[in-house]
């Protein structure tokens, strides 16, 4: 079933062997309710705890190779959610910090990535609009809800040549790309519509 759905991200344009393997080997199936079972490894997004999503593999597929992630990258996952975007990143040897605002998925998912024996460098309660100076400056930096702008911490924590992959839209979003060429040129670049749940501020 998970070459399954690799073989459908793959027909649908990803192209990087090692996100594509990352996909292939993670047990999708365990970061979902039980009564999804069924249809963990369809190309599809589904609903988790807090009125969340799990998002769709080809989208955190899509995500992740718009990163262009070597291993030991330090990355900033702006809502870590069930951990199935955060297992990715960490199977593909970078180095997370991830934030989450809503605090029942927090607390399920700092405990359960550690028995999957992905172990992100932090996860944080907070709120994804500041980021997370302290361990700034990141290589990458992604977020996985849609954001009505783009908010200006984010982009100050990037290292020169950092990329950070962000939808930003209300209804529904257009995936962008900036790249950080010097302390204050940024590069962007759009790559279509999706549809992810809305990034909010403050903690839950």
């Amino acid at each position: 079933m998970r070459q399954k759905l690799v073989d459908t991200i793959t027909a649908k344009g990803i192209k990087n062997e090692n996100v594509r393997a990352a996909i292939g080997k993670i047990p999708r199936h365990l970061f979902m309710d039980s009564s999804f079972l069924d249809h963990a490894y369809q190309d599809k997004a589904f609903p988790i705890a807090a009125e969340q999503t799990i998002s769709q593999p080809y989208t955190v597929a899509f995500q992740t190779e718009l990163l262009a992630l070597e291993k030991g990258h330090k990355v900033l996952e702006i809502g870590t959610g069930s951990g199935y975007q955060c297992a990715v990143l960490c199977e593909l040897g970078a180095k997370v910090y991830s934030i989450e605002r809503q605090k029942e998925l927090f607390k399920k998912t700092s405990n359960f990535l550690p028995k999957l024996g992905y172990r992100p460098k932090k996860l944080i309660f907070g709120d994804g609009y500041k980021g997370l100076p302290e361990e700034a400056p990141f290589d990458s930096i992604i977020v996985t809800a849609g954001a009505p702008f783009v908010p200006k911490p984010l982009l100050a924590q990037l290292k020169v040549d950092g990329r950070l992959v962000i939808p930003i839209g209300n209804e529904t979003q257009t995936m962008t790309l900036f790249i950080r060429k010097s302390p204050k040129e940024f590069v962007k670049q759009e790559f279509g519509d999706f549809r992810f749940v809305p990034m909010l501020e403050n903690k839950a």
